[in-house]
């Protein structure tokens, strides 16, 4: 059986707020006639599609002979609406029985159950908003740091959009040049390239793609691995940067058996940070499956934070593990509290996870090991979606093989094509040029009602 084909002049309408009991619950309706199908649901019956846009009326909601809810209803007008559409958003009482009879209502009256991010796709097709800034909406839902969040905003506010339509319009108007040099090729016009905005539109989307690994880790986060012989302070540490006593501390040797994870926010990144079993040799089967756990997680872990006991020194066994480590490690010197402390190695990080002393300095290059080098400025904006960056990429490719094939003085049309691929991967991230299946495919993970 073939999936239904809905179109996108359907009226639509979807729960905006979690299905879960609360004080008020938002539903949103949108599509032509959608306002006329919600006035027959009134009562005393309303015409809806002769108010004015963005007024709230107080309404009570009706299911043919009984009443459902007194309702707050939020009306939006075309084209000066979310979608672009008429519709309207019901604020109603967060119930689950007062929810589940209201979209049924809607339902039966004609709407359709939205799917996955229709509201902004409608948006999008309706020219409200570029992809960028779509794809920006969906961030900001899913953004677990204010940081991310600021970021997000960034992105919804066009800050993206505004600098690669900036790089596309000097790349136009040096396409327009090449064009004059192919149709008129008799003409003595010089070189067609102008060096200063070919250079500065280069600049403005290299800027873009080297923030994009940045970008993705304040939304998508890191995970971060602690890890050390035992005894070396790894749980006391993982406490004190939850700042909550999580992980059973104690002097007995072997006492963590299994990772533990928590959530928690380094620097407007949100890590995912696990304590681990101690390394030593040990015939005790339960530790030795908790030790082979631990180099799972190491393995796996975008920076591993290594504690050493500075009483203790560096083991055999600390040199093996931290040579077999193959990404970024943050080596730390623990213990550095207390009045037998040895000489610190060269490169480890003086830290007591008991009083928390050095613990911002640990956190801080944490936050740099993650990020790669120091955080981009504020007001810099960072595009965090893989589509975005691999866009970038095939335009910046493109850009390269122009500038080389000048070099080698190629001819204007075939400069022409290398130029016209650089365009067509910057109309693709802002939605200029895209298909079905693209959209498709990026708004469904988007949530249902937004």
């Amino acid at each position: 059986m073939s999936p239904a084909v809905h179109s996108p002049d359907d009226p639509i309408a979807a729960l905006a707020t979690p299905a879960a009991s609360s004080a008020l619950a938002v539903i949103r309706v949108s599509g032509p006639g959608s306002l006329a199908m919600l006035s027959g649901l009134t009562a005393p019956s309303r015409d809806l599609s002769g108010m004015r846009g963005h007024t709230i009326h107080r309404l009570r909601l009706r299911d043919g002979d009984e009443d459902v809810d007194d309702v707050l209803l939020a009306v939006y007008q075309a084209p000066r609406s979310y979608t672009g559409e008429e519709g309207a958003e019901i604020f109603c009482h967060g119930s689950l029985p007062v929810i589940q009879r209201l979209l049924s209502l809607l339902i039966r009256s004609g709407f359709r159950q939205a799917g996955p991010g229709e509201f902004t796709q409608r948006a999008f097709l309706n020219g409200r908003m570029d992809l960028t800034r779509a794809e920006a909406v969906n961030e900001i839902v899913r953004a677990r740091t204010d940081r991310a969040r600021g970021l997000a905003l960034q992105r919804l506010a066009g800050a993206v959009e505004e600098r690669i339509r900036s790089a596309r319009e000097a790349l136009v108007d040096l396409r327009a040049s090449l064009e004059v040099m192919i149709d008129y090729p008799e003409e003595e016009t010089g070189d067609a390239v102008d060096d200063v905005r070919l250079q500065a539109a280069v600049d403005l989307l290299s800027s873009l793609s080297r923030g994009a690994r940045q970008g993705r880790i304040y939304q998508e986060g890191a995970s971060v691995a602690i890890a050390g012989a035992t005894n070396a302070g790894k749980s006391r540490l993982f406490n004190a940067m939850l700042r909550q006593d999580r992980a059973i501390v104690s002097e007995i040797h072997g006492t963590t058996r299994d990772w533990l994870e928590a959530s928690v926010n380094l620097g407007g990144v949100p890590v995912r940070l696990y304590d681990t079993a101690g390394i030593r040799d040990s015939l005790d089967p339960l530790e030795v499956e908790g030790m082979r756990r631990t180099e799972e997680v190491i393995r796996a872990a975008d920076v591993v934070v290594y504690l050493v006991d500075g009483t203790r020194g560096v083991s055999p066994e600390d040199e093996r593990t931290l040579a077999g480590l193959s990404g970024p490690a943050i080596r730390v010197w623990n213990k550095a509290d207390l009045p037998g402390l040895l000489p610190r190695p060269e490169g480890f990080l003086p830290v007591s996870a008991a009083t928390a002393d050095g613990i911002d300095s640990l956190e801080a290059g944490i936050v740099g090991a993650v990020l790669g080098g120091d955080p981009r400025d504020s007001s810099e904006p960072l595009v965090s979606s893989d589509r975005q960056r691999d866009l970038l990429d095939q335009a910046l490719a493109a850009l390269t093989r122009f500038s080389q094939a000048r070099t080698r003085q190629v001819p204007p049309d075939l400069l022409a094509v290398d130029l016209a691929d650089a365009l067509e991967a910057l109309g693709e991230m802002t939605g200029e040029v895209t298909s079905a299946e693209i959209l498709d495919r990026m708004f469904s993970q988007f949530c249902v009602g937004k």
